[in-house]
């Protein structure tokens, strides 16, 4: 399961705060898994990706209770799809991350997230893996709240954020073929 975080609808597409929904939404065009079910408060495509040779089936997940109740809809997609905490991968923002910077991790805790906060608490378990998209401080004073959901500037999208996401789709297909400790060897930086 490789799971996005973000906020439904069109006011928060394109926000700093929507990268994993953003990231989920690439992979989904680069390898043909159409988006196009409803359940559990989620919006899902299941489908096969493809890699030299080899192939892996897999659900793709947006929930759509809004960030911080993401949670709601991830645990029981995963009870109801029998998925393991240990075969999910989330894709979320990260204040504390220099822009472009991209962390995959094992578990651990939120690190304040509260889009993970909520997987953990409705899983009952810290043991998925991560791929945290670094978003950078906001600048001066700004409110953090006020940033997230700020959209990314044109030289951003264009310099940072747009091969980010590539970035985040390589790593998705690493993890899936190789496991997590080789996409965190090839793709932490």
């Amino acid at each position: 399961m490789i799971v996005g975080l973000g906020n439904p609808g069109p006011r928060y597409a394109k926000n700093r705060h929507n990268i994993g929904f953003q990231c989920v939404d690439l992979f989904s065009e680069r390898h043909q898994i159409p988006l196009d079910k409803m359940q559990h408060r989620a919006r899902l495509g299941s489908g096969w990706v493809q890699d030299n040779g080899r192939r892996q089936r897999v659900l793709l997940v947006k929930p759509l209770t809004y960030m911080n109740a993401s949670g709601e809809a991830v645990a029981p997609l995963a009870r109801y799809y029998r998925i393991a905490p240990e075969e999910i991968l989330v894709i979320h923002d990260d204040l504390d991350l220099e822009a472009g910077r991209l962390r995959l991790r094992r578990n651990g805790s939120s690190g304040g997230q509260r889009g993970v906060q909520s997987i953990i608490n409705q899983l009952g378990s810290q043991d998925f893996h991560r791929a945290r998209v670094g978003i950078g401080r906001p600048p001066g004073r700004m409110d953090p709240a006020a940033y997230v959901l700020q959209d990314f500037s044109p030289q951003e999208e264009a310099e940072i954020f747009g091969p980010l996401r590539v970035t985040v789709c390589d790593a998705v297909v690493c993890w899936l073929f190789e496991g997590i400790e080789a996409a965190m060897n090839r793709f932490n930086r």
